[in-house]
């Protein structure tokens, strides 16, 4: 699916009571993507800006509602994905304001702004588009096992829970991958992917029998004109809602790496409290044995989440996430993904 990220516009995202922590579109969009950002809407956090909460990202105001805007704005990017992908209703005065503005909207939900019919009606009236990026494709089908046949080496970021940040550890990794002089492109299957690439399948809107396929129908497409492919997991292999993704992913892509990334000091499912998080054992076993019918993998390296932690006690919880791995590991946005790129031995 097609959106914007293959073109530059002037974007402003939607992130109302969730920026920085819970907004994680809209700073992989602030972090990754090829848009201009006009500003950020947060009610909680108006009057300050992007760099105030987040460093190392590109600046913008933050304004309590689009109105407040006093730039040009091509399009609104819904920046939150929350549990169950729905539209929250305080947002609608925004969106329509944006519509009427002549904005395109652009969103990665699971309610889709092409079935709400005020929506429809008001962006026909005003000639602007409404973007379902997680919409898929018509013709996607069963994965036939032949991921393994492409060109490229294929790695994969796995997760000790969902929002670890498999997709920065991965577009981290395309980066580093090609500093070293490697040809890499990134395989995208969530809606922040695609919005960043311009391209990919939302696997967790996918028909669960055609998961496997979808992902392998992208390093299909692509797996001969690189030297690595590194896919966007998502989820985890133990969550209670989202495992099945999880593992549609691992057996679609039948990569040869496995990279997997942790929050420090996480302990529990977000979300689903009670879901103790296991051992770092038990999720390197459950992995590698889950993968080992379809296609033999093994976790390469580990990627840790220390945003919360200072300098100190980043390096620290780095160091023992390495020694309970028994593997390289870093932070990759903290310091860098190299390490990581040492570790598939390409």
């Amino acid at each position: 699916m097609t959106t914007t990220a293959g073109s530059t516009r002037r974007i402003a995202i939607l992130a109302h009571e969730k920026f920085p922590d819970r907004a994680k579109t809209a700073l992989g969009v602030i972090r990754y993507g090829g848009d201009e950002i006009v500003a950020v809407l947060d009610r909680d956090n108006a009057g300050s800006s992007v760099t105030d909460h987040v460093s190392d990202v590109r600046d913008a105001p933050i304004v309590d509602s689009f109105a407040a805007i006093d730039n040009d704005v091509d399009a609104l990017l819904i920046g939150i994905a929350p549990i169950g992908g729905g539209f929250d209703e305080s947002w609608r005065d925004d969106v329509e304001t944006a519509i009427r503005a002549g904005c395109d909207i652009i969103a990665g939900l699971h309610y889709f702004l092409n079935e709400d019919e005020e929506l429809v009606s008001l962006a026909e009236e005003h000639g602007v588009e409404l973007v379902d990026v997680r919409k898929p494709k018509d013709d996607l089908t069963v994965s036939q096992g032949i991921a393994d046949q492409v060109d490229a080496h294929v790695a994969l970021t796995v997760g000790t829970d969902c929002s670890v940040g498999k997709m920065t550890v991965a577009l981290e990794v395309v980066e580093a991958a090609k500093e070293a002089g490697i040809d890499a492109a990134l395989i995208p299957t969530g809606q922040t992917g695609i919005m960043i690439e311009g391209w990919g399948n939302p696997i967790d809107r996918v028909v669960s029998d055609f998961t496997a396929g979808a992902v392998e129908e992208m390093i299909l497409d692509v797996g001969d004109e690189y030297d690595l492919l590194v896919v966007e997991g998502q989820g985890t292999i133990i969550h209670p809602a989202y495992s099945a993704v999880t593992c549609g992913i691992l057996h679609g892509s039948m990569a040869e790496s496995l990279i997997l990334c942790h929050v420090a000091g996480r302990e529990a499912i977000h979300g689903y409290e009670d879901v103790s998080i296991p051992s770092i054992d038990t999720y390197v076993e459950l992995y590698e044995s889950l993968a080992a019918p379809v296609f033999d993998t093994e976790i390469v390296a580990g990627a840790l989440n220390t945003r919360k932690l200072d300098d100190d006690g980043a390096q620290q919880a780095v160091d023992t996430y390495a020694d309970e791995l028994g593997l390289p590991a870093t932070d990759p946005v903290r310091f860098d993904a190299a390490t990581i790129v040492e570790g598939l031995d390409l």
